[in-house]
């Protein structure tokens, strides 16, 4: 929390090259006539990778412009799981050069569905945590952190789910 700040723009730095990349994806496919998968996948990959990246992005800057002095209960167990569910998302990505020969891919599309799965759990218990306060402000600050780190979980499924779609086209 003491270097909230630093990695606050450290996020937003990395989300705003993301976003260049999507951009650069896009323009790619626009003019490349033949592509190793199907235009719509590949497009589809980018904008969905770039939902989880602007998730995360959000979360950051909410931790910043809510005052958050301290480390919230649950946030660095939920985060710790964020942190596993995109680096599933970074090694499929990763592996699609070779789609049509790595049926393993599918394995780490299910991986990062049970972490969600994990996830929610965390995001229950924390959100449940949260009303044995009587604190409405910081619970609706803490609330809306704790729905932002879920459903950045959400999105790296919907990464998850794009790329087995692929897997399974392709096998």
């Amino acid at each position: 929390i003491e270097k909230a700040e630093e990695y606050q723009i450290t996020i937003k730095k990395l989300e705003r090259e993301a976003d260049g990349l999507t951009r650069a994806v896009f323009a790619e496919l626009n003019k490349t006539f033949i592509t190793p998968l199907d235009r719509e996948d590949l497009q589809r990959i980018a904008s969905k990778t770039d939902d989880v990246i602007d998730y995360i992005e959000g979360i950051s800057g909410r931790f910043i412009s809510y005052h958050i002095s301290s480390t919230p209960p649950f946030v660095v167990d939920i985060a710790k799981e964020l942190h596993k569910a995109t680096k599933e998302v970074h090694y499929m990505i990763s592996r699609l050069h070779n789609v049509k020969g790595d049926k393993e891919i599918i394995n780490h599309c299910r991986n990062t569905s049970d972490i969600e799965h994990n996830i929610d759990d965390l995001y229950r218990k924390a959100v449940g945590k949260l009303f044995e306060t009587n604190d409405a402000i910081h619970i609706i600050k803490m609330k809306d952190i704790y729905e932002g780190l879920e459903t950045a979980s959400d999105r790296c499924v919907d990464v998850a789910d794009v790329v087995e779609d692929i897997v399974l086209k392709y096998s």
